[in-house]
């Protein structure tokens, strides 16, 4: 529900009449200085910080489902009674302060302390991966008491870093590095996370629970959490030098392809999935001219529908996008790159984004349970008792669907694992949120709940061209998912929704 805007002045410490708190309705103001929103929930009433602790979204400006709060921005959601963050992407709980009623005013009184909890759980635990899902993970384990040892083991050189910048706002040029650290070094020395960098997992002796290291290192685990993503198909194309071929997976991958485009005019992107429009739409931002190479007949159409494809399209014709539908790249010769269909670019290099796949690898060879990705039952378990796996390569029981799914996106994974931290300590924690992705490009946020591998029917309310709207993605009259344009109550709504279908 949408924030109610005559509290923005008030300071709640001096008293707030009842009768401007409406239910599940935030008011908007302050307490001695803090920004707050306040909330009725019946006969109970809570004070909260206002700003999400991921990327600062308006509280005001989101839902209200139960004692949550939950983020207009990328539906991080927080609780009303103690200000904790309860699901990613946000990590960091925002104040909270004692409420008051007397007679017919409501006061906000100190500052609450975050409640500590203390969790027994195994004697280590061993995290392979350290991208969205690993560090969820670790950070969950300390969030919920868990005292034990943890090792993350990332093949990455790079602490865990904001991986959706990487082709968004980092690579067009409006973020700066600090950004892109998820945790400052600090974080990982006061919380006793054990993280090795540029290390990879050679192999998994699941009867002896140790993993050991492509260097011969060994690490005892007495639950090992799984999260060790995808990687980017990679082509090989006729007459293209490696210096030509670029991928974008990682903070390395992001900053080589801002070098490259330093001293370049033009660039093709082959593939128009999510990750090569969002890198199209960067590179355009630094002034290079991008032709974008796909075999559809319109970009996303498989995931979004051909209208919302075709809106896509245009907007980036509209910034100058040029696109080469129904073709693909035959080969390069130089700078010239020839197309399938005879038609000829130029083109100072190539950025492929023709998708990805999960790196199970790991998990095939420790004999556990595979399906096009790792699976899992409800709670993220593998089909070896300790192990779980979360993010990209975990293919899981969706109770929405009713069907196995494996699902490519940052919020999701993270998501995943917080929920494996919380089951490895014995809390049997079901997975159960709805996925959820935004993608932007050129200005344009687009949020997309559930999750329609098919559909048999699309419902558009309001206008596509206004950049205004709710697209329903329906089978058998059952919504699925739904993506919006400028409507992020909507966004949140239809999410709930889902959660209580």
């Amino acid at each position: 529900m949408s924030s109610s805007n005559p509290g923005n002045n008030l300071d709640f410490a001096d008293g707030v009449p009842l009768d401007q708190l409406r239910d599940g309705q935030p008011l908007q103001g302050k307490v001695r200085g803090d920004d707050a929103i306040l909330v009725r929930r019946g006969d109970e009433f809570f004070a909260i910080g206002s700003s999400c602790t991921h990327y600062g979204g308006a509280l005001a400006e989101g839902l209200i489902v139960g004692d949550e709060v939950r983020c207009p921005l990328h539906h991080a959601c927080f609780s009303l009674r103690t200000g904790e963050a309860l699901r990613a992407p946000a990590f960091d709980a925002v104040p909270c302060w004692r409420v008051e009623k007397a007679a017919d005013r409501v006061f906000v009184r100190e500052k609450l302390d975050t409640p500590k909890r203390t969790a027994a759980g195994p004697s280590s635990i061993v995290i392979v991966g350290g991208g969205a899902a690993g560090l969820a993970a670790a950070d969950m384990l300390r969030r919920e008491g868990y005292e034990g040892r943890i090792t993350m083991v990332s093949a990455d050189r790079h602490a865990p870093y904001d991986r959706p910048n990487a082709s968004k706002d980092y690579l067009s040029g409006h973020a700066p590095e600090e950004y892109m650290s998820l945790r400052q070094p600090e974080y990982y020395k006061e919380r006793r996370i054990n993280l090795i960098l540029g290390a990879r997992v050679s192999r998994i002796h699941t009867g002896e629970k140790r993993v050991e290291l492509e260097d011969g290192s060994m690490h005892v685990f007495e639950a090992l959490l799984l999260a060790t993503g995808a990687d980017p198909v990679k082509l090989e194309i006729p007459g293209a030098d490696a210096s030509q071929v670029h991928y974008l997976r990682t903070y390395e991958d992001s900053r080589a392809l801002i070098a490259k485009a330093s001293s370049a005019k033009r660039v093709i992107v082959a593939g128009a999935s999510f990750i090569g429009l969002e890198v199209a739409a960067s590179l355009r931002a630094r002034g290079l001219a991008v032709d974008v190479v796909a075999p559809e007949q319109q970009p996303l159409e498989r995931v979004l529908g051909p209208q919302m494809g075709t809106f896509i399209r245009g907007l980036h014709e509209e910034n100058g996008v040029s696109f080469h539908l129904g073709d693909t790249i035959a080969r390069v010769d130089g700078a010239k790159v020839i197309l399938e269909s005879g038609a000829t670019l130029e083109s100072d290099f190539l950025i492929l984004g023709v998708g990805v796949r999960p790196s199970i690898k790991l998990a095939e060879d420790a004999g556990l349970k595979i399906d096009r990705g790792v699976l899992v039952n409800e709670y993220l378990e593998t089909s070896s008792p300790g192990i779980f796996a979360a993010g990209d390569i975990a293919r899981w029981p969706d109770p929405h669907t009713g069907e196995n799914i494996r699902v490519e996106h940052w919020v999701v994974a993270e998501r995943q694992g917080q929920t494996a931290a919380q089951n490895m300590l014995g809390l049997r924690r079901p997975y159960d949120a709805v996925p959820f992705f935004w993608t932007e490009q050129f200005g344009v946020s687009i949020r997309y709940v559930g999750h329609a591998e098919r559909w048999d029917a699309i419902e558009i309310e309001g206008d596509l061209s206004a950049k205004d709207c709710a697209v329903r993605y329906k089978r058998a009259g059952k919504t699925l998912a739904v993506a919006t344009i400028s409507r992020d109550l909507e966004s949140l709504r239809a999410e709930a929704a889902m959660e209580g279908a």
